[in-house]
């Protein structure tokens, strides 16, 4: 954001506060729809109030489809049936099911009986379609030509639905049962002779995304082929709608932001209101559960402990170098979980490469745990004497440093495969790979490094 429109922002707040609507109604008219949002959701009650009645239906038709989804109720019902109406019908379809979408069933019909026929024909179909698939994502507004007509026929055809269509980067061409046959650009209608067929002149489509599909399928798709449009379809391939790039990247951000916050542990119902305007009880049912849950997880740790306290007490320097061990687990596989899961994310993994997955990430972790390892080993067998820490007897420096590398080497080499291979396990069992988030993959390979650590400290030092 620049200093100027900070500025502008800052003085468009001030302009509410004071309820100086001249001032207000200047401002606003230099703001784009996303900025005005924002300004709205950190206002209080009574100056949101007094915004709206300000800008208007007309003028706040655009900023409903930016505000986050817990306010859109409260901003229409601000206005009147009529201006309610005004509002709806001003914007795109898609955007209309995404704010309808948003609100109470008992509000959401009410909404709908306002609209005009065909576009209450229209939301209703789309709202059909699941809020995360690509049909509660697109938009119908789009343009369309038969491939049976001629340039003429189809600038024709056009002409009188232009303000009524969304963009017309991409033309899409029908066949007589409004099945996807491809796409031709405007300038190929511009360019061409009149009498020249659109079937001749025309591109095959040949990537679309069924309306059932994932919504996150059409946005990646967008962002591979770089396309301009993806088109949605029906098991017959009738073409129903069209993802546009704005939805895509809005996609990507909702799914990217979903999988940062379960990553980290949080649960619970995304909301686009801003961190600084979310209710602490909000985040802390959000938070908590998986903290609880990770509680009770790290209890398995202190038991590892108990059972080889005896081990312990024998070599009470093993403590020195078990919080490393554990440590080195987490970190490598948090590593390999992240860097699957963002794989899978990009369709870069099928099931069949989980043979390939885990021999990867197996030599991966034996490289870095043999280096790691070399590295605790001169440490501890040239550089540790020097502090004259005491070794029970018959134990050299030099075993104690091979212990501790050899059990370095095993815990993150099995926590590098462990991290890998528990998101692919997570989704072949209809689980978000997300969900085997970083906390929970380091809470279970802390465990299962002081039994690593343990192990191979008695086996090596005949404890």
């Amino acid at each position: 954001m620049t200093e100027e429109l900070a500025e502008i922002l800052n003085q468009t707040e001030e302009a509410v506060e004071r309820r100086n609507a001249a001032s207000v109604i200047a401002l606003c008219k230099g703001l784009h729809p996303a900025d005005l949002a924002s300004i709205y959701e950190d206002l209080n009650s009574e100056a949101r109030e007094f915004l709206v009645d300000t800008v208007g239906a007309a003028g706040f038709s655009d900023v409903l489809a930016e505000i986050p989804d817990t306010l859109v109720e409260g901003a229409l019902d601000h206005f009147e049936p009529k201006e309610q109406r005004e509002i709806l019908e001003s914007i795109p379809d898609d955007d209309r099911v995404d704010i309808l979408q948003d609100v109470s069933e008992s509000k959401r019909q009410d909404f709908i009986d306002l609209l005009g026929e065909e576009d209450r024909d229209r939301t209703r179909t789309l709202l059909r379609y699941g809020e995360e698939t690509a049909g509660g994502r697109m938009t119908t507004q789009i343009g369309k030509v038969f491939a049976s007509m001629t340039v003429k026929e189809a600038i024709d055809h056009l002409r009188p639905n232009l303000d009524l269509v969304e963009t017309m980067a991409r033309i899409f061409v029908i066949d007589v049962e409004h099945r996807l046959i491809g796409l031709i650009r405007l300038r190929d209608l511009a360019f061409n002779p009149w009498d020249t067929p659109v079937r001749d002149i025309l591109t095959p489509e040949k990537h679309t995304v069924l309306a059932t599909a994932d919504q996150e399928e059409a946005a990646k798709l967008l962002a591979r082929y770089d396309m301009a449009l993806v088109p949605v379809v029906d098991e017959a391939r009738h073409l129903l709608g069209v993802i546009t790039p704005d939805d895509a990247i809005e996609i990507l951000e909702k799914e990217s932001t979903e999988d940062i916050e379960k990553s980290a542990g949080i649960a619970g119902e995304q909301s686009e209101v801003t961190y600084l305007n979310t209710e602490v009880m909000v985040h802390f049912k959000r938070r908590f559960g998986w903290l609880l849950v990770l509680a009770f997880l790290a209890i398995a740790s202190g038991y590892v402990m108990l059972r080889f306290e005896a081990v312990l007490n024998e070599a009470y320097l093993l403590a020195l170098f078990l919080p490393m061990v554990v440590a080195a687990g987490g970190n490598t596989g948090g590593q390999a979980s992240t860097m699957v899961i963002r794989a899978m994310a990009l369709g870069e993994l099928d099931p069949e490469d989980t043979r390939r997955v885990a021999w990867k990430e197996l030599r991966l972790g034996l490289l870095s745990g043999s280096v790691l390892g070399i590295a605790i080993a001169i440490f501890t067998i040239f550089i540790l004497p020097l502090f004259r820490p005491e070794l029970p007897a018959g134990i050299s420096f030099g075993i104690f440093g091979l212990a501790v590398a050899v059990a370095l080497l095993a815990q993150v080499a099995s926590s590098t495969v462990l991290g890998a291979l528990l998101p692919i396990g997570a989704k072949s069992i209809k689980l978000d790979p997300a969900v085997i988030a970083a906390p929970a993959i380091t809470t279970i390979v802390d465990a299962s490094g002081m039994v690593i650590y343990f192990t191979v400290a008695r086996a090596l030092l005949g404890l």
